[in-house]
């Protein structure tokens, strides 16, 4: 293994930019669209491998604490052998990795993507065509990252392994270490011919469509995973999941209790006295209601089964209507007297406190609750 400052023709002490020049220099003598000789191509193996280790200020570091300027392949040092011994006791390169080269094939990104959705969405599920803008695979090179036609080579630098060993000298001997080949980034293969439509990357930018079946029993915040359906990865890897984070728009009617629904029937006063019969819109369509006679204001008439399906099913919640009794605030003279005609026959008590009822405020709570 020749010294890397040897094969570019520098000093120990070359600064980055004479390194550089250096290598600039036999690069273009070397290079083998200039020099077609087996010789010049070794040569230009070993400075752009020497280049790429000095150029890294880390590696030349560690480059360097070799000592002097041999070569750290043999015994070398009063210790000698201590990479052999240290490799058939543990399997592999001391400091280093003995393993596979890197996949050019990744998992692909997660994608999220934020959908609205109205109350009656909520309560009977919703399909949406959801607009993502992500990568895909790219249909010139189907993820080989190469021109049609072509494709990876062997690395020249280190013959496929992805990683490149050399010899330390420390003070217990000599340490084999392994390092991610510089030249194909620890692929163990170089693209000479890189796709012109993906630049390389076997994926392109593109907006695509995704038809998702949204169930009922959503709520706003609430994440939808769709396995696979988020970007393609590098070189054709998995896709990425898609993640739906929903927002539930406020109904100027019906507001949400877990699975029921509620919402605020307002009765007028000879309704409430008299009774009556009436029909309601709900989400599900019209809805026939009875008023009973003297119904008061804050009574809850509940309404089986037209409330919200559970979200991993399940009997669906019920439909909680408050009564608000309207008190006219207007009378002319006649209503007046019709008024005050029957507050003396009837012989109501006057305003008073009367016993703390706790479901009083229950219902009262249910009735504000959307307002």
């Amino acid at each position: 293994m020749a010294d890397h400052y040897e094969v570019l023709g520098v000093s120990r002490e070359a600064t980055p930019d004479e390194i550089k020049k250096a290598y600039r220099r036999l690069a273009r003598e070397l290079h083998p669209d200039v020099n077609p000789g087996e010789d010049a191509s070794e040569r230009f193996k070993l400075v752009t491998h020497a280049y790429d280790v000095l150029s890294d200020p880390e590696q030349r570091q560690r480059y360097d604490m070799g000592g002097d300027s041999s070569p750290f392949g043999g015994a070398g040092g009063g210790f000698g052998g201590f990479g052999d011994v240290f490799e058939a006791f543990f399997g592999g390169a001391a400091g280093g990795r003995s393993g596979r080269p890197r996949s050019r094939r990744e998992r692909g990104q997660d994608a999220l993507v934020r959908v609205t959705l109205d109350l009656g969405d909520v309560v009977f599920g919703a399909h949406r065509d959801v607009e993502v803008d992500t990568a895909v695979l790219c249909d010139t090179c189907e993820g080989s990252c190469c021109q049609p036609g072509t494709q990876p080579v062997t690395c020249d630098i280190c013959h496929g392994a992805g990683h490149v060993q050399r010899t330390v000298r420390s003070l217990l001997g000599n340490v084999v270490t392994s390092q991610p080949c510089t030249t194909c980034q620890g692929y163990g293969t170089t693209i000479p011919y890189p796709c012109g439509t993906c630049a390389g990357q076997g994926r392109v930018r593109a907006r695509r469509t995704v038809s998702v079946d949204i169930p009922a029993g959503v709520e706003t915040g609430l994440r939808l995973q769709l396995p696979g359906s988020g970007e393609v990865g590098p070189a054709g890897g998995p896709n990425g999941d898609l993640y739906l984070e929903v927002t539930v728009t406020p109904h100027e009617v019906f507001s949400r209790d877990g699975d029921d629904l509620l919402a605020t029937l307002e009765v007028s006063m000879p309704d409430a006295v008299l009774g009556t019969e009436t029909t309601i819109e709900s989400l599900d369509g019209p809805v026939d209601l009875e008023i009973r006679p003297g119904i008061q204001a804050g009574d809850v008439l509940t309404i089986k089964g037209r409330g919200i399906t559970p979200l991993r099913g399940g009997q669906r919640g019920d439909l909680r209507v408050g009564v608000h009794v309207v008190t006219p605030t207007r009378l002319d003279a006649k209503q007046r007297a019709l008024i005050e005609d029957f507050a003396k026959k009837t012989k109501a008590p006057a305003p008073h406190l009367a016993e703390f009822h706790q479901g009083l405020f229950a219902k009262l709570r249910d009735r504000f609750r959307n307002g």
